[in-house]
């Protein structure tokens, strides 16, 4: 990898939902350099913390309606049959949920998994629970999306964490999307819960890290069996 791909995997444009924070940041320091100066620094660190926090980077996004592909950065925390949330309208039989754990150092832009039409949003007041704990996925604050794709209907569901206080969503229903296209954001640590259905295979093992809108988490009309990793 050449120092300029380097340079420009770390250096990414920051979404503008965080340049309130980054410029808070920086007002901070200032003030705090004013009144000490070794404070400055210290600010200037967690400025530029925020700076990365918020990044936004390009993803190449694989266009295949037989994918799905992570919407989010992160560890991927489960990969089991659960029956979805009751506010997603999916049904009581249970679902192939893929978890994915995002740390306060991941980006937290979230991204769709798949291209379809958006056919219902379900926001949900909660708790703010370990978002990384089986139940935060039922009694955290949370915010669900419910896509109409080839293969049926598939849930994402947004999850606020023990540090996260807001959830956002930038999209509306009957919104027609692609794979890849950014449907939200989460500050500051959080998850996001994928309900796929009959016919997906998961792609990915609970443990490994995933891209949001590049790493393939489950497929559809595959013969393969799950996905086994081993640590190497």
């Amino acid at each position: 990898m050449s120092l300029f791909n380097s340079v420009r995997n770390v250096i990414v444009p920051v979404h503008k939902e965080g340049y309130p924070f980054v410029a808070g940041f920086f007002v901070a320091s200032l003030v705090l350099g004013w009144i000490f100066k070794p404070l400055f620094w210290i600010g200037l660190i967690l400025t530029l913390w925020c700076a990365y926090f918020f990044r936004d980077p390009e993803r190449m996004t694989p266009q295949d309606d037989d994918l799905a592909i992570s919407p989010a950065d992160g560890k991927v925390s489960g990969v089991q049959m659960v029956t979805p949330p009751a506010e997603l309208n999916l049904g009581s039989q249970p679902m192939l949920r893929i978890s994915v754990f995002m740390n306060v150092f991941d980006c937290h832009v979230n991204r769709s998994p798949m291209r379809g039409r958006i056919t219902n949003i379900a926001y949900r007041q909660g708790s703010f629970l370990n978002a990384e704990l089986d139940k935060a996925s039922e009694q955290n604050e949370r915010n669900g999306l419910v896509i109409e794709t080839k293969h049926g209907e598939i849930g994402v569901v947004q999850i606020a964490g023990l540090v996260a206080r807001r959830i956002l969503c930038f999209v509306n229903p009957n919104e027609p999307l692609d794979a890849g296209e950014r449907i939200g954001l989460i500050r500051f640590g959080s998850r996001l819960d994928i309900f796929l259905p009959e016919g997906a295979s998961p792609r990915v093992a609970i443990g490994q890290r995933a891209i949001a809108g590049e790493t393939v988490i489950a497929e559809f009309g595959s013969s393969k069996g799950p996905t086994v990793s081993r640590r190497s």
